[in-house]
């Protein structure tokens, strides 16, 4: 085995770690993939025998290049993306046990937190995930950011009161949130609108992402969430199907036709209620699913 060989052994090593941090400050499976492949390019022009600790180099040398990629979004414009498109979801089939994604989520990273880190400043998200989820230290964090270490601290704490106040504060075991999946999809299949709303928050938000061409469609309240349910149940072909899978770690349900992903409905359940659902019924991105289900 050459230099290049080892080395390239060595970066597969880190790979996983490196996509799941890249997937929590970026919030796109694609734009992880880019980071991470940017990190092996970087990798592949350096002096490796100069470097003592490559899993933390990799580690701040895709901190960093995700930290552009946020910064670039901000110079190009964009809203946030939870005003634009949802943050991409990781979908399994209900058994799960599929190692890239085990890797990807392993501390529960559900569509609610990342809709919540969008909404952070890039400095913020980045001290926010590399502390709180990787245990980076904040001198780390500052040389990142050319900040001091008390300023990285700072801004990991106005993220973190940010996440707290967004976010579950008592996540169901995966049997009660599946339960309460199952409830909520029997209902609608029924068009049962009080049993709708008993396993609804009274202050739950939906959110559907269509696609980039129209805006993101938001609905808060359990009656105007339950309502719609019932009225999209009335108007889908009997011929549907629908599958239950896990979509970043929690139960949620694929809506098929004639064997083609035709949207995706996420919960986020807190209390055995259910406090926000986000569907995704984008053409390109569920063709992506299809792949990923199969492996």
């Amino acid at each position: 085995m050459d230099d290049q060989e080892f080395l390239a052994a060595q970066f597969e090593q880190n790979r996983a770690h490196l996509r799941a941090v890249s997937y929590r400050m970026l919030g796109s499976l694609s734009e992880a993939d880019d980071a991470v492949q940017e990190a092996w390019v970087r990798l592949s022009r350096s002096d490796a025998e100069e470097i003592e600790n490559l899993g933390g180099w990799l580690t701040t040398v895709v901190a960093r290049v995700c930290l552009n990629m946020l910064r670039a979004r901000r110079t190009r414009g964009e809203e946030p993306l939870d005003e634009l498109r949802l943050p991409d979801p990781v979908v399994e089939r209900i058994d799960g046990g599929h190692p890239e994604h085990e890797a990807l989520l392993a501390d529960s990273v559900g569509l609610a937190l990342l809709v919540v880190l969008e909404q952070l400043s890039p400095a913020e998200r980045l001290a926010f995930v590399l502390h709180d989820m990787f245990a980076v230290p904040f001198d780390e964090i500052a040389r990142m950011l050319d900040r001091t270490p008390e300023a990285a601290r700072q801004l990991a704490s106005r993220a973190r009161r940010r996440v707290q106040g967004a976010t579950p504060e008592a996540p169901a075991d995966r049997a009660r949130q599946r339960q309460v999946a199952e409830a909520f999809h029997a209902a609608a299949q029924e068009g049962d609108f009080e049993r709708l709303v008993s396993v609804l928050h009274p202050d739950v938000v939906l959110r559907a992402d269509v696609g980039p061409e129209q805006p993101l469609s938001v609905r808060v309240g359990a009656e105007a969430v339950a309502g719609g349910a019932i009225m999209f149940r009335t108007e889908a072909p009997a011929t549907d199907t629908t599958e239950m899978v896990l979509v970043n770690g929690t139960p949620g349900y694929l809506r098929l036709r004639d064997g083609r992903p035709l949207s995706l409905l996420a919960f986020t359940i807190d209390h055995d209620r259910i406090v926000e659902v986000d569907i995704i019924a984008d053409p390109e991105r569920l063709a992506h699913l299809g792949g990923s289900l199969q492996e």
